[in-house]
């Protein structure tokens, strides 16, 4: 019998292929002269209270204080989050990370009387204040952002109640990840070369690229069987993330849950609606590529593990990390010498945690806050897909650095609504790059738009289809609507249908998939792969094609950081989110690489 290969411990990792944490703190016990500097911070907070009324240099001095505080907090915060994540089953720094969650609620609940208070000042007082104090005038936009909030901020009591409850509400996103990332155990498979692998979300992801049915069968299989033993627990946790968010949109007199969310990123609903409404109209275009995909593989049933192995008849593209460096770098370098040095910084200097170690938190993405370098957790596999991560990481991270060095700490962070767009404007950016080589062997050609034709895929339709998952759940919980594992099975099964249409059969499994989603967790984040994806195909296609002025005002993108409301920021870059040009737009780009795919397939 062939030899299991197992994941490494993470003591046995090159410390290369690891993120430096040392940058942020020297050792643990920095971490904790910190933490308890931050401890001393919170209790000192009392003596604010009810301080704002009595004049502007004191609402000044409230404003920096805080904020002083929460820049702390959040370097705490990270240091924690990634030591956990590099090795969930670490009890030291599970117990690190929920210490800085639970440090988080108690900030949180120590500066709720702020915002009730600062709503107690009024236009004319505020007019006064920016006059007797100009230093007030640097935050003018942090406190309208309270003041538009007006109507859904509760009473000081109410507001520390919340916040106090910060860990009770999230327990279970809590207890999915850790029973995701650390306490599900996922079989030995086989892979197309006859090795048997442990299964990992890492792992299964690779084996859905398998030119062998057999085996993306089995992984797909598998990868459900222990899911579905556990779909009554993970419908219950679900479930209390569901009634946790349409809770607090009621007690803040909110129409619903949508609107709540959205409105945190200062985003109105119908760039939502217009998302599902426009995906909707264009479902037809996604089930003509599915039907290209079962024509191309000649299978007399096409089945949901069929949807990520390539379709040019071999494997997908090889990168090494080393080789996805360079392309990387190659096609960023339309942004600039600037930009790219930048990019030098973070694939030199250990930003980036590369590869998959046992326990190690699954899937990708970009960290940090505005004392630490932005770091990049990866579970690197060598082929086409992670390469696009890296990029897609990359513009994560260099948003993060432009934002940070560019604006005072108050607006150093950006919405989420735009934090993706960054991130697929490179992605775009490669794409165009790869496609626009004239000497590009046609089968690479092939390859590359097999696997955009994937991504749009994978990212448009896929992430649309979860957003109008979750927009469901949550009224269905709203109305009264029990969400059991049957009922979740069943409507995700329809809704899975509904968007790949009859050329494939939607196995009993795909059901299922509600389960292991992390971003079901997150409150209404996944729409903006969606809305960031289609706004990117713009982006990139000025960027690429435009000139310098394009190139100009898309840095200054990532520069304004959260100084605006995201969709000015968009809008002065290009873009109007608020209506589905964009949309069109990108689905027009969509049609016409799958044109251009089908005559190379035919040839």
């Amino acid at each position: 019998m062939a030899e299991v290969k197992e994941l490494p411990l993470r003591k046995d990792v090159d410390p290369q292929l690891t993120w430096d944490l040392t940058t942020i703190y020297k050792d643990d016990s920095e971490f904790e002269s910190d933490f308890k500097s931050m401890q001393d911070r919170i209790a000192g907070y009392s003596k604010l209270v009810g301080t704002l009324k009595n004049g502007a240099a004191q609402l000044l001095e409230a404003t920096t204080e805080i904020l002083s505080g929460a820049r702390l907090l959040y370097k705490l915060y990270v240091y924690a989050q990634l030591k956990n994540d590099q090795d969930t089953s670490v009890d030291k720094y599970q117990a690190m990370y929920s210490r800085a969650s639970d440090l988080s609620s108690q900030f949180s609940g120590a500066i709720a009387w702020f915002d009730p208070e600062l709503l107690g000042l009024d236009e004319a007082t505020m007019t006064k204040y920016y006059s007797d104090e100009p230093k007030l005038k640097d935050y003018q936009r942090f406190y309208d952002q309270t003041f538009a909030r007006r109507d859904h901020i509760l009473s000081d009591d109410v507001e520390n109640v919340l916040a106090l409850a910060g860990d009770v509400f999230s327990s279970g996103e809590k207890t999915f990840g850790v029973l995701n990332n650390t306490d599900l155990k996922f079989p030995v498979v086989t892979d197309e070369d006859g090795n048997q692998v442990q299964l990992s979300e890492g792992v299964y992801g690779v084996l859905l690229e398998s030119a062998d049915q057999s085996v993306r069968e089995q992984a797909f299989k598998k990868l459900y069987e222990i899911y579905g033993q556990f779909q009554h627990t993970l419908s219950a946790t679900l479930t209390t993330n569901v009634k946790n968010h349409n809770l607090k949109a009621k007690l803040r007199h909110y129409d619903n849950a949508l609107e709540a969310a959205l409105s945190d990123n200062e985003i109105p609903t119908t760039v939502y609606q217009n998302l599902i409404d426009v995906v909707n109209e264009h479902l037809p275009l996604l089930h003509r590529y599915v039907a290209l995909r079962k024509k191309i593989l000649g299978l007399d049933e096409l089945h949901m593990y069929d949807m990520y192995t390539s379709l040019v008849g071999e494997k997908s593209p090889r990168y090494t990390f080393e080789e996805s460096k360079k392309i990387a770098r190659d096609a960023l370098q339309v942004l600039g010498d600037d930009y790219v040095s930048h990019v030098d910084e973070e694939f030199n200097n250990r930003w980036i945690d590369v590869v998959e170690n046992r326990y190690k938190r699954s899937g990708g993405y970009s960290s940090g806050t505005y004392d630490t370098n932005p770091f990049i957790l990866l579970n690197w596999k060598d082929n086409l897909d992670n390469l696009y991560t890296l990029i897609h990481e990359t513009g994560h991270s260099m948003h993060s650095y432009y934002s940070k060095t560019n604006q005072p700490f108050q607006y150093g962070d950006y919405s989420i609504f735009v934090a993706e767009i960054a991130s697929t404007t490179n992605e775009n950016i490669l794409t165009n790059k790869l496609l626009g080589n004239d000497d590009l062997d046609p089968e690479l050609k092939k390859h590359i738009l097999n696997y955009y034709l994937d991504g749009f895929k994978g990212t448009v339709f896929r992430q649309t289809q979860f957003a109008e998952f979750e927009q469901f759940i949550h009224e269905q919980d709203a109305a009264g609507k029990p969400l059991t594992s049957a009922f979740l099975n069943d409507y995700y099964r329809k809704l899975n249908e509904k968007y790949y249409g009859d050329a494939v059969i939607s196995d009993e499994e795909i059901g299922l998939e509600w389960s292991r989603i992390p971003h079901f967790y997150y409150d209404f984040y996944v729409y903006q792969y969606s809305t960031g994806f289609a706004a990117a195909s713009t982006l990139a296609n000025k960027v690429v094609n435009g000139d310098k002025g394009d190139v100009d005002a898309y840095l200054s993108f990532l520069k304004a950081g959260s100084s605006d409301i995201p969709t000015n920021v968009m809008k002065r870059a290009g873009v109007d989110m608020t209506k589905p040009d964009y949309l069109e737009t990108a689905f027009k780009i969509f049609e016409e690489r799958l044109n251009e795919f089908e005559k190379l397939v035919e040839k």
